[in-house]
């Protein structure tokens, strides 16, 4: 008969093992996370492929984006 002295924990590397789990559990969690963000950029990247050439020259519909360019007149 075995007795249950086989493997014993003590307090701190209780503590440790428990701490490490939290960690592990927070980074698979993060991975998780940055693989959805991924895989969604990755999706809109694709839809945009499938867009004509013509969507990509039209001119920008947002005005408030023209206040902001500096536009540099070269006289010749």
């Amino acid at each position: 008969m075995m007795s249950d002295d086989y493997f014993r924990e003590g307090r701190f590397a209780g503590l440790a093992y428990w701490g490490l789990g939290q960690m592990m559990k927070g980074a698979g969690m993060a991975a998780i996370f940055v693989f959805s963000v991924g895989l969604i950029l990755w999706a809109i990247y694709g839809v945009s492929l499938l867009l004509p050439d013509e969507s990509k020259q039209a001119p920008d519909p947002n005005t408030w984006s023209n206040l902001f360019v500096i536009e540099k007149t070269v006289q010749v």
